[in-house]
């Protein structure tokens, strides 16, 4: 089964920009996979496509096997999404926009004030249910926002630019956290500017580029196929492989 599935998708903006060429691009159940690209290049456009945030020109998108158009409010219970922007309401309690959200999917509070409280307990927010989100640092906002994203306990996670300005502890303990669930079977697709990080912690990978995939595979495939460097100079090593390559694929010729 594939958590998602994009056949042949395509998005031109009003203004004549072609955001997405065509794209095809297969999710296993149970991955964790990053979609990389510069900015621009269709990332976000897919994502929004993906979880009806933004209407398509044409093409297919299944989630588990159940197409978005046809049958979106069925797609998106399978569905939590961490968008880039911080989106919720900084004067609520931190706990209120977690149980909230479990309203929209129909929730009952008996059953989401205590979901809600361990997720937040999980992420490391358990001492700041009953302040103010405004109080939170940059890091905590986007745990906070996890959270929200897991409070309907989708199959299928999204996060797009998920650590963009969170320090590097926040960073590894939110790497943590999702790298457990990702083990316990939920899918996870990435996108994110930090390689590095797509390197160690995604199985499969795909490069956009100007609305087209432009190189797909799992992590190893990808950089053995384009990695340039003699890997027996950095034994053990990952990190920074990937970035080559990206830079690689991506760069003007």
């Amino acid at each position: 089964m594939q958590a998602l599935s994009i056949k042949d998708l395509t998005k031109t903006y009003a203004t004549g920009t072609k955001a997405l060429k065509g794209v095809s691009l297969e999710i296993p159940e149970s991955d964790f996979f990053a979609l990389l690209g510069p900015n621009g290049a269709g990332k976000t456009t897919i994502i929004g496509i993906t979880t009806g945030l933004v209407n398509k020109t044409s093409g297919t998108i299944e989630v588990f096997g159940v197409d978005t158009s046809t049958e979106p409010e069925k797609a998106k219970m399978q569905m939590g999404l961490v968008g880039q922007e911080v989106n919720f309401n900084p004067f609520e309690k931190v706990l209120n926009i977690v149980v909230n959200q479990a309203g929209y999917y129909g929730i009952p509070r008996a059953v989401a004030i205590p979901r809600a409280e361990k997720l937040l307990t999980d992420l490391g927010l358990g001492e700041k249910m009953d302040q103010n989100a405004m109080t939170l640092s940059g890091g905590m906002k986007r745990r906070l926002m996890i959270a929200r994203a897991l409070v309907n306990e989708p199959k299928f996670l999204i996060l797009d630019e998920p650590t963009a300005g969170v320090d590097v502890e926040l960073r590894r303990g939110m790497w943590e956290y999702l790298t457990a669930l990702n083990k316990k079977g939920v899918t996870i697709l990435l996108t994110t500017h930090y390689l590095e990080e797509a390197e160690q912690l995604a199985k499969h990978v795909a490069i956009i580029n100007k609305g087209e995939i432009v190189e797909s595979g799992t992590v190893e495939e990808v950089i053995a196929k384009h990695h340039t460097g003699d890997a027996k100079e950095s034994p053990g090593y990952r990190g920074g492989r990937l970035e080559e390559v990206f830079l690689k694929l991506t760069s003007e010729k």
